[in-house]
């Protein structure tokens, strides 16, 4: 007989104790390939590029693994009990606070070179020289590509507690449709600016900041790309989905951020305005 089986049957407490896993030591070596990669890349090492593709194949295919694992678990085997989905929910709580701390980290940094802005760069902001873009222009459609997004996904969420199929499908399809496409004109967006990341601290900032959310959504988009699949395959039922619940709360998250770019870094930063 299955040992999960055994436990299930014998078990005493609503806990869920987890079976000995290689994918928290697999991807803890792969976090060092690829921070290890990106620091010989940045540096212009020889090969660097290539290990650091191969640190995200690595972290990526652990990830996928370990995630493969967490869904039989809590799908097929039944381990996540109202218990355990609480401490899920905790820790995912607590994730997304470490986001907004990273995240305020930056912020820190355009507001102390903004609000007083140091003669090297003219005493002015933005810097002497640097043309910002048009917050009204691709800024703007991306805003309401974003919270159009954020609308549809608690739609979905409203259906799949309803017990709509129909709508929880049509929901995430235009989530990610809308999240796809915010992800490309931010990509033609940073085509077209006339500043790079080394000009001066005004360029530091903006693609630190727009580029650190620009990963959140791309991860965000696969957060709920990955919900979307487990829809499809019948893994989420009306009372039991703390994970679409978690691809929710950080899509939500992803758009409160947003808001704060584009009236800072974008809006604020406008000269005409």
């Amino acid at each position: 007989m299955n040992i999960n089986l055994i436990r299930q049957r014998y078990q005493t407490h609503p806990y869920h104790l987890v079976d000995p896993s290689p994918w928290p030591i697999a991807s803890s070596f792969a976090l060092l390939v690829l921070t290890l990669s990106a620091v010989m890349y940045m540096h212009g090492i020889n090969y660097g590029g290539y290990f650091l593709n191969l640190g995200v194949i690595l972290l990526s295919t652990a990830m996928a693994l370990w995630l493969r694992d967490v869904v039989i678990e809590g799908t097929y085997l039944g381990s996540h009990t109202e218990q355990v989905k609480r401490g899920l929910t905790i820790g995912f709580t607590l994730f997304i606070i470490s986001e907004v701390m990273a995240f305020f980290s930056v912020f820190w940094a355009y507001f102390h070179s903004s609000l007083v802005p140091a003669v090297e760069i003219g005493g002015v902001w933005p810097p002497l020289g640097i043309q910002v873009l048009d917050p009204f222009a691709i800024p703007l459609l991306n805003t309401i590509l974003l919270l159009s997004s954020g609308a549809f996904i608690t739609y979905a969420h409203h259906a799949i507690i309803k017990g709509n199929r129909r709508s929880t499908i049509l929901g995430f399809i235009l989530t990610l449709l809308f999240a796809t496409l915010f992800t490309g004109l931010q990509g033609y967006e940073y085509s077209e600016a006339g500043f790079t990341i080394a000009d001066s601290v005004y360029g530091t900032v903006f693609f630190a900041s727009t580029g650190l959310h620009g990963l959140h959504v791309i991860i965000g988009t696969i957060f709920i790309g990955v919900q979307f699949i487990r829809i499809l395959n019948h893994h989420v039922t009306t009372t039991h989905h703390v994970g679409l619940e978690s691809a929710i709360a950080y899509w939500h998250f992803v758009d409160v951020v947003w808001l704060f770019l584009y009236a800072f870094v974008y809006l604020w930063s406008a000269p005409n305005l």
